[in-house]
């Protein structure tokens, strides 16, 4: 086939420019520091395409730090801060390897991850952050010896998120049943977004009885992943969100190629398509729970 083809170019190049949006959107969930290029460039080329707000995420101290920063000099971005739930046993046991281009040392032990949660709180104050995520659980990446660390650390989050009126943003990987109990047992801040939803369609449900809101990301394009597209078919419309979680989850055609929210065009279509409705009514629906999902 030639390297021409779409979606069969070289895995390091970058995507062409959809189709602009006529009704502009947000990207719900976005890791700036995580991409190549400047946050201003990267702001341009999405806007060009009508996705004119971006909540960058804060996954380490470092880079909740940045993401804060970084929302205090962009008008068009929102912040949010936290722990990954796989960056809660890495400072546990000392691990030096963080999530975001700007990882730190931990020194490690309870007291670490004590002092990094005061951290995050102090930082969730800031009014450019909008959210206290992503946190939740991990059960892909973590094994049951860094579980304890992660559910901890969740629950510190889920407070911080309460006291300070922020969004909480939920990581949630092979942890559904665990993630929803630790939600009910601390209960859930006002607004809370699972990002890039895993589950199917009786999960979805469940969320939708709870208020909690969805955000699909662009594997729900992927062959394999019907039961996104059970579940994105069941949410309620005033529940469902958008996101590129860039770099990652390149929608296809591109898969395996660079994301950036210059690509959330690619999956609002998709996601109007599997429910059914017009890209411009489904961009305004999106749009409108953005903004009311984190409070700007």
């Amino acid at each position: 086939m030639s390297s021409n083809a779409p979606g069969r170019s070289d895995k390091h190049t970058a995507p062409p420019l959809p189709e602009p949006l006529r009704v502009p959107v947000a990207d719900s969930h976005t890791h700036l520091d995580m991409q190549s290029g400047t946050v201003e460039e990267a702001l341009a080329k999405a806007a060009s395409v009508g996705v004119t707000t971006v909540v960058q995420v804060g996954c380490d101290l470092a880079g909740s730090r940045w993401a804060a920063e970084t929302a205090a000099a962009h008008d068009a971005v929102h912040a949010t801060v936290a722990l990954h739930p796989n960056e809660a046993p890495r400072i546990v046991h000392g691990d030096p390897d963080g999530w975001s281009r700007q990882g730190e040392r931990q020194p490690g032990g309870d007291t670490a991850l004590d002092d990094a949660l005061a951290e995050i709180d102090r930082l969730a104050a800031l009014p450019q952050v909008k959210g206290v995520g992503e946190t939740g659980l991990d059960y892909f990446r973590t094994g049951p010896e860094g579980k304890e660390a992660q559910e901890r650390s969740f629950r510190a989050h889920i407070e911080i998120a309460k006291r300070h009126g922020k969004t909480l943003v939920i990581h949630d990987r092979d942890a559904h049943t665990d993630v929803l109990r630790v939600l009910k047992e601390e209960g859930a801040p006002e607004r809370t977004v699972f990002h890039c939803y895993s589950g199917d369609a009786e999960m979805a449900e469940v969320c939708a009885r709870a208020g909690y809101y969805m955000s699909f990301a662009g594997n729900v394009t992927f062959k394999n992943a019907q039961n996104l597209r059970d579940a994105l078919a069941v949410a309620p419309p005033e529940l469902v969100l958008v996101e590129t979680d860039a770099p990652f989850l390149t929608p296809v055609p591109y898969r395996g190629r660079p994301n950036a929210p210059y690509l959330v065009p690619v999956t609002v279509r998709a996601l109007a398509d599997v429910r059914g409705v017009d890209e411009d009514t489904l961009a305004a629906a999106l749009a409108a729970n953005t903004a009311r999902a984190f409070g700007y």
